[in-house]
């Protein structure tokens, strides 16, 4: 594992199956408890890795005392490839997982905000490296579960009451279903970006993350 100033960000390049891929690596706040990984929403509508709720998730996981690594999938700005429709995303994911993992080790978070958030659940839920999951904006209408099967490692699912991809009951009900452990927070007077809310974003995620490594979660 690398050592580096505490909440320094830095430019890195990943060795994706697509090839390199662009990212940035943020140190913990404080005493190192593990790793994360999170993805940004979906490429072919402007999705990157700077979108703010990508960036408060990491920085929420950064004050936990994750290690956290945030980046572009396969043809988002420097990173190299061609969209995938979800399907190469999940091996950039995994990829992203491994350079995680040698950075900052063990428990690690697969985090992400709408289409990366269904990317983490394909390529985190089974991945026995990842101890939970952050689910921002998950887009209950249009997601497919597929081969995911059922979620078995303790979640995070927050969602906007007024998101536009996700009718708040319907998503609960499916949460409930394909969830084993899920902690749902719905937030008052938020749409799918969270507008105006993500200072509660930011601090449900912080409360997790640090259960996460409060108890010392194992997958």
């Amino acid at each position: 594992m690398l050592s580096m100033a505490p909440g320094t960000v830095h430019p890195i390049t990943v060795a994706g199956p697509a090839g390199a891929i662009e990212a940035l690596w943020k140190e913990p706040d404080g005493e190192r408890r593990g790793s994360a990984v999170v993805a940004h929403a979906h490429p072919l509508h402007g999705g990157t890795m700077h979108f703010k709720v990508v960036f408060r998730i990491a920085r929420a996981l950064s004050r936990a005392g994750f290690g956290v690594l945030r980046f572009n999938f396969r043809g988002v700005g420097a990173s190299a490839g061609t969209h995938d429709f979800g399907r190469g995303e999940r091996d950039d994911f995994r990829a992203a997982l491994d350079t995680a993992q040698a950075r900052g080790g063990l428990p690690m978070i697969a985090a992400g905000f709408s289409f990366g958030s269904t990317v983490a659940i394909a390529a985190g839920s089974g991945d026995p490296r990842v101890a939970a999951l952050v689910v921002a904006g998950l887009p209950a209408d249009r997601w497919a579960p597929g081969d995911s099967g059922r979620v078995e490692k303790p979640a995070l699912v927050i969602s906007g009451d007024r998101d536009e991809f996700a009718d708040a009951a319907v998503l609960r009900e499916l949460v409930e279903r394909r969830f084993a452990r899920p902690r749902i927070e719905i937030v008052t007077d938020a749409d799918h970006f969270l507008t105006g809310r993500l200072d509660v974003l930011e601090e449900k995620v912080l409360e997790f993350a640090a259960s996460v490594a409060g108890a010392g979660i194992a997958a």
